[in-house]
């Protein structure tokens, strides 16, 4: 009897996650809309705060404007991937923004080497 184990939940450190991943986050922390809109495929869509952004073109303008109004830091927690396509990395952000701190998930799905879908929440 064969077991599928393709779905099961891992624990995965910072260094092992993704390459599109890490970079996103990457940059995402520094503001570097053009590094992080790189790890997106062109079809790619972005949900955050309810919104979905849909496309290069919508997901550069949330990028660019995405927290912007705040001064924030974020400590990566912990990470799990499911199988091949879909990483959990969950940060806490604290700063100036109404309640000062937040556990925030970052569900990411992966088509190949690149991001195609981006839900971030708590």
């Amino acid at each position: 009897m064969t077991v599928d184990r393709s779905n099961r939940e891992i624990r995965t450190a910072w260094d092992d996650l993704p390459d599109a991943v890490r970079t996103y986050l990457v940059a995402h922390r520094s503001r570097d809309v053009t590094a992080a809109l790189t790890r997106f495929t062109d079809d790619a869509a972005v949900t955050d705060e309810g919104r979905t952004h849909r496309g290069r073109d919508e997901i550069a303008a949330w990028l660019g404007a995405a927290g912007g109004e705040y001064t924030y830091t974020t400590e990566f927690i912990e990470t799990t991937t499911i199988g091949a396509s879909s990483v959990d990395v969950l940060q806490h952000l604290a700063g100036n923004f109404p309640g000062g701190e937040a556990d925030l998930h970052f569900r990411f799905t992966l088509d190949g080497a690149l991001i195609s879908r981006l839900v971030i929440e708590p």
